[in-house]
């Protein structure tokens, strides 16, 4: 099953749960066995950093859960608590290598699909500055190692879901600085699956990032240079800053060294880019603070 697929079938359990009084954890049948949050537990959620969420979810104990959708494999959303705390994570553990890739019209050789790239999308986006990725840890779950990723709460719509009313947002000039950001995020971790069922809205209009288990390929060239047009002042710094010793020490265990390698070669080309924009049609054009 395809990311968007993967995607709309989590959130439409959300939405489904959320009308009939469930957590995404329960399902009619059978209540989840972990208690439920009280009345104050979202307001502390929101309030969590994302050391505390980290720790959350590689520590709580994992109640009730269940598959996203019918044919999603070793996809689910679960109910953690740690007695204070209750909340939902969605598990990942696919791990999945193949030397060629078929997908209907669509071919990639040296294919990968893995819960490993969660986690090493959380761990860069933060190294840029970005935090519009969900928190996501690296945890054992029934003997398997998983991406248990921190769900988020508050999302009223898909972009697919917006752009059937593209009015809906916040003013044009934000909309367009979060997707030239995920635009940049996406040409350095060259995701392959980036579709309008895993770009999220917030109920703030703050854009959410999930599902990059198809991302961080080796191609060293930009797919896409055409369409970067801008990118945030501190985005382009920190790009400039990233070095090899740092990614190394972030990406241990999530991150080949050939993958490190063709994300720095990447990120050389984006810099290049935007460079060379800045020199030709000045700063002013180029570059946006938020």
């Amino acid at each position: 099953m395809t990311c968007a697929r993967r995607c709309r079938a989590a959130w439409t359990v959300a939405a489904l749960t959320i009308l009939i009084g469930l957590s995404p954890g329960a399902s009619a049948q059978a209540p989840a066995t972990a208690a439920p949050p009280s009345a104050g537990a979202p307001a502390r959620a929101a309030a969590l950093t994302d050391a505390a969420m980290e720790a959350f979810l590689l520590n709580a104990t994992i109640g009730s859960h269940r598959s996203v959708g019918a044919g999603v494999t070793n996809t689910v959303v679960a109910t953690l608590t740690d007695g204070t705390l209750t909340h939902d994570a969605q598990i990942q553990t696919v791990d999945i290598s193949k030397t060629s890739f078929e997908a209907g019209k669509a071919s990639e050789f040296n294919f990968k699909d893995s819960y490993r790239y969660n986690i090493a999308g959380y761990r860069l986006s933060r190294m840029l500055g970005m935090d519009n990725v969900p928190v996501s840890v690296q945890r054992q779950v029934d003997g398997r190692p998983a991406a248990v990723t921190w769900w988020l709460d508050d999302v009223q719509m898909t972009e697919r879901e917006r752009l059937k009313n593209p009015s809906l947002g916040p003013t044009p000039a934000l909309t367009a600085q979060q997707i030239q950001v995920m635009q940049v995020f996406d040409e350095l971790i060259q995701n392959k699956d980036r579709n309008q069922g895993n770009i999220l809205w917030g109920r703030d209009w703050k854009l959410w990032l999930i599902d990059h288990t198809r991302a961080f390929r080796l191609g060293k060239k930009l797919i896409k240079p055409g369409e970067l047009k801008r990118c945030d002042r501190v985005l382009l710094q920190r790009l400039r800053a990233l070095t090899p010793a740092a990614l190394d020490q972030e990406m241990k265990g999530m991150l080949t060294k050939g993958e490190m390698e063709a994300l720095l070669a990447r990120r050389d080309n984006l810099v290049k880019l935007f460079d060379e924009r800045i020199a030709k049609i000045g700063e002013v054009n180029v570059l946006f603070d938020r």
